[in-house]
């Protein structure tokens, strides 16, 4: 089998049953970021799939047996057919409101209100946002790990300038928070929103939070991430970013 794979990291280690693994975004200049966490019998759940090259492809197998495939959002759909090509028994699963873009392009076996998880691994709806995105939360031995996509970005400076460019004109910053484009796009009720991103803070042994674009925040960062961007959904003026 052929794998067109963009450039990408090496597939890191996070956990005992979670790894992550960043790889270029085309045409854009940034980055996108597939999970990847297991099950407790063994099965692998994959969040915003990216092809790799045929060595990174065979150590992801080495994890376990890839069974679920998330398409968290409309956007995050271009590689799910070569998932699905190279995993003919792969079970894919999108938010309610991503469904009808996700079959435009693969077969999709139901919403996220389908995916049975475990004590290890669950997905919940977000609220305020209308059914178009949710939350994968993964348990590991050194505590809860919480996986967005786009509802939080956390990039860095634009590498080239079209992306300064591009950033610029839609409002996108550095640091944590919830875009413009993304309360255009997603956001049906930015308090309903807020609050559910403040719970999710306050998990107590909350220990990262990995979004699709682009930092993962680690420890007590995690909380102070996902706390300052849900106070990017309470005022007019943003606050002050968090030191990266």
């Amino acid at each position: 089998m052929t794998t067109d794979a963009l450039p990408h990291d090496s597939i890191q280690k996070l956990s005992e049953n979670l790894w992550r693994v960043e790889g270029a975004l085309p045409h854009l200049g940034g980055r996108r970021v597939m999970t990847v966490a297991r099950l407790s019998d063994g099965r692998l759940v994959i969040h915003s799939a990216i092809t790799l090259n045929e060595e990174a492809m065979c150590e992801l197998e080495s994890f376990g047996k890839p069974a679920v495939l998330l398409i968290p959002h409309k956007r995050h759909r271009m590689d799910a057919p070569y998932f699905k090509q190279r995993y003919p028994e792969l079970r894919v699963f999108a938010p309610r409101a991503v469904v009808p873009k996700a079959r435009e392009v693969v077969a999709v076996d139901g919403t996220y209100d389908d995916f049975d998880g475990d004590a290890t691994v669950r997905l919940e709806m977000l609220d305020g946002i209308g059914d178009s995105e949710g939350a994968m939360i993964v348990r590991s031995t050194d505590g809860t790990t919480v996986i967005l996509n786009e509802v939080v970005f956390d990039m860095g400076p634009p590498r080239n300038l079209a992306a300064r460019v591009l950033t610029r004109l839609i409002g996108l910053r550095p640091g944590p928070r919830v875009t413009p484009v993304v309360r255009l796009e997603l956001v049906t009720d930015r308090r309903a929103l807020r609050k559910h991103l403040e719970r999710l803070a306050a998990i107590p042994d909350l220990t990262r939070l990995i979004v699709s674009h682009e930092k993962m925040s680690s420890g007590a960062r995690a909380s102070l991430a996902l706390a300052h961007a849900a106070r990017t959904l309470g005022h007019r003026h943003e606050r002050k970013d968090i030191e990266a």
